[in-house]
């Protein structure tokens, strides 16, 4: 039995959609239940899967446990449950602290060590932890590549949660800049941008989840990132976009950089100018738009092909 834990506060959180994509692909052929830990997970999430709430009268009962961004630490639930067999911490954060509340046992609960898997190199680094790097799981069966660009204006877009710190200041005179330009500019969750960007025909802000991102990326020719205070441990969304053959140009500083080739499967920036300039460069090549947008593609069909799904899971199964 393979138990996985989660908060489930945000149907479109990271860590819940990585630990979705992980119980769905466990559940091929291995035994698991969702757990949320937290008393204020999603309604909408609790409908659609089926997560069970932990409480005394309703918890693991043995096997391994996987925790995915989030921890057992000042519960009462743990020491009234079977001991169990392996304990695995899916990291998504770089806070030291929760680092340390998850690796240190209180004695009187006499659990195994735990086994830490952050999910990229850049985490790893930042962190300074041993443990085995597991990719966050993404099924890309469901975004393909567009064959054919409608007619219309140069698309870029982002997608993320609709919070400030997903968002970086130093973007909003960029996308004036590509609006003057005659660039259209979609941004889901982006709704509180709306009294920091002037209203233009080419700008479209929309609530986060609005449309399901397959559907949102499909509409784009090319996918710009930069987030503020938080900082991408991961990013799944730049994979998403990748997934789908467009073009990324995202920050240097993130997880999905490790896997960016500049230049060749997508773009990286240091500076605004320096994004600008990619930008515009994409925007004047169609050519080159698609032939960073297949090797993209390429990048995460390797990256998460069958016989790399096949070892991570592998992991939690033994």
């Amino acid at each position: 039995m393979i138990h996985l834990f989660n908060g489930f506060q945000n149907p479109f959180g990271g860590s819940d959609l990585e630990t979705l994509d992980l119980f769905r692909l466990l559940s091929d052929d291995s035994e698991v239940r969702l757990w949320a830990t937290s008393s204020r997970a999603s309604g909408e999430l609790m409908r659609q899967f089926p997560i069970r709430r932990i409480s005394p009268r309703n918890a693991p009962d043995g096997g391994t446990y996987v925790f995915l961004g989030a921890h057992w630490r000042n519960k009462i639930w743990p020491y009234l449950i079977p001991r169990p067999r392996r304990l695995i911490y899916v990291f998504n954060t770089f806070h030291p602290k929760v680092v340390a509340l998850t690796t240190r046992m209180p004695r009187l609960l006499n659990w195994p060590d735990a086994e830490l898997v952050p999910i990229s190199d850049f985490q790893k680094r930042m962190l300074r932890v041993d443990g085995v790097v597991h990719p966050s799981p993404i099924d890309i069966d469901r975004f393909s590549p567009r064959l054919a660009r409608p007619d219309g204006p140069f698309t870029i877009g982002r997608l993320s949660r609709d919070t400030l710190d997903k968002h970086h200041i130093d973007d909003m005179p960029l996308y004036e800049e590509l609006l003057a330009d005659g660039t259209a500019l979609r941004i889901q969750g982006g709704m509180l941008l709306s009294d920091r960007l002037k209203p233009h025909p080419q700008l479209e802000l929309l609530p986060e989840g609005r449309f399901a991102a397959e559907q949102f990326l499909s509409t784009l020719d090319a996918f710009y990132y930069r987030t503020g205070s938080h900082v991408e441990t991961f990013g799944r969304v730049v994979f998403e976009a990748m997934a789908c053959g467009l073009p990324v140009v995202c920050h240097s500083h993130g997880g999905y950089a490790d896997h960016i080739s500049h230049g060749e499967n997508g773009f990286l920036f240091e500076t605004t100018q320096q994004a600008a300039r990619i930008l515009a460069e994409l925007k004047a090549d169609p050519a080159l738009r698609a032939t960073v947008g297949r090797k993209a593609r390429q990048t995460v069909e390797e990256l998460f092909s069958p016989a790399a799904l096949r070892e991570r899971l592998d992991f939690y199964r033994r």
